[in-house]
């Protein structure tokens, strides 16, 4: 349900841009409010969940995305709907890092590498169908439903979870950094401002180059903050582990090559091509398709390979996905895409599961909520820098000229480019930072 609220968004942004008369700008907001609030308060939930038991936190976070939900359904103007969205990542970080967590505590063995299988699937599964799931709900009822259909949803998880899962929580816990969190959202929200708004404002303008500068101070300041705390949000001494700053490597740069490549399909579909919200989903299916058949299988290989083999793997097939894409040209169909699709596909199938087992390898089982916290902030700043920074490429290519399709496709080619050098540049540092590592836990 979370991680379909990043990608379903994608093909009703035209209907919302019309229906609430909304900036390009407030549309890429829609999805980077989302994922800089789950980014930046994944860590703390974590630690909560670590402190307060897991089970708690989840449905805590539950009842507030639910509440949120309704918020976002029900938004008159842009401006709540983004604000909406930026409360309901809250919540969404609350069920995303006790969730990996309850699950490593509860399973042990092979059990939990099938466990792991199975969760990394369904967060592959569910921003690969995202695209899909929107796209049926705008075109059959209205943008609104893609946040109003979690409300019955939502209702029976906050009924069922305490009935269903058992509570767990770290013997040891540790403090909750509020000076460590306080600046790191705040660097990550002027940073990605500043990237959003950099063409509209002129990229040596004042505010731009203000937002710059203070995320790096902030950046400065909170490198100070978890250097010197004594219970750090994120533990510096972890990238020194090798296998860790590999995994976080991988974590941040598969969502920035791939992930918002959605935003940029959906607009090439529904303004080049002229197609509805449901037949732009309909398109993504290659993608999503083989997804479902390769993680599975790539679940249960996880804990017989070193993680560096899908890891890298994953990353290699994204950049060759991305690439096999940049065929699309302003005469040509759709679908010179589905090789590439199909690729992408296979990519998100190989490394999801692997990612999941990836973080709760490098760290003791009772630290679960801090391992599954550090990976998906990694994932969700991932993009939200990808959503921001391809943004920019992509924008600086529409003028306004008499041809909008070839400058779409231009754009889209400029992003597609960018994206795959990021999934190979990432694929060669982290190959030697992963060693031989195993997704047998530690400690």
């Amino acid at each position: 349900m979370l991680l379909l609220d990043v990608t379903v968004v994608n093909v009703a942004l035209p209907a919302i841009r019309a229906d609430l008369d909304a900036s390009f700008a407030e549309l890429q907001w829609v999805i980077d409010a989302y994922a800089l609030t789950l980014a930046a308060t994944l860590l703390s939930a974590g630690v909560l969940a670590d402190r307060n038991g897991r089970r708690a936190i989840f449905v805590a976070g539950l009842a507030l995305f639910t509440a949120c939900s309704a918020l976002c359904g029900a938004a008159p103007s842009a401006l709540v709907l983004d604000l909406g969205r930026a409360a309901q990542g809250v919540g969404a970080a609350a069920m995303f890092a006790a969730s990996l967590a309850l699950l490593a505590a509860e399973f042990q063995g092979r059990e939990r590498g099938l466990a792991l299988g199975v969760w990394g699937a369904v967060t592959g599964g569910a921003l690969a169908i995202g695209p899909l799931v929107g796209g049926i709900l705008v075109d059959g009822l209205s943008w609104r439903w893609i946040f109003l259909v979690n409300l019955p949803i939502g209702l029976l998880l906050i009924w069922l979870s305490p009935r269903s899962v058992p509570e767990s929580r770290d013997p040891a816990p540790r403090r909750l950094d509020l000076g460590g969190m306080v600046t790191f959202g705040a660097a990550c929200f002027l940073a990605t401002y500043a990237l959003i708004r950099g063409n509209a404002e002129g990229w040596a303008s004042p505010p731009i180059l203000g937002s710059l500068g203070a995320a790096t101070l902030l950046a400065i300041a909170f490198l100070a903050i978890e250097r010197r705390a004594v219970a750090p949000m994120l533990p510096l001494e972890l990238f020194r582990i090798p296998a860790f700053s590999g995994t976080a490597l991988v974590a941040f740069a598969q969502s920035v090559a791939l992930y918002p490549l959605l935003l940029f399909l959906a607009i090439y579909f529904q303004e080049a091509l002229h197609l509805s919200a449901t037949e732009t989903g309909l398109r993504v299916l290659p993608l999503t398709l083989v997804l479902f058949a390769v993680a599975p299988i790539s679940g249960k290989l996880t804990s017989r390979w070193p993680l560096r083999i899908p890891l890298v793997s994953g990353l290699l097939l994204i950049g060759t996905s991305l690439l096999l894409m940049r065929a699309v040209t302003p005469t040509s169909e759709w679908t010179v895409l589905i090789p590439g699709l199909l690729v992408g596909g296979l990519a998100i199938g190989v490394i999801s599961p692997a990612l999941a087992a990836a973080m709760v390898s490098v760290l003791p089982v009772e630290r679960g909520g801090l391992a599954s916290g550090i990976n998906n902030t990694f994932r969700q700043l991932g993009i939200a820098v990808g959503i921001a920074g391809l943004g920019a490429i992509f924008t600086h290519h529409l003028t306004g000229g008499p041809d909008p399709r070839a400058e779409i496709v231009h754009g889209l080619d400029a992003v597609l480019a960018v994206a795959a050098t990021v999934a190979f540049a990432a694929a060669l540092l982290a190959w030697p930072l992963l060693g031989r590592q195993r997704s047998t836990p530690a400690g």
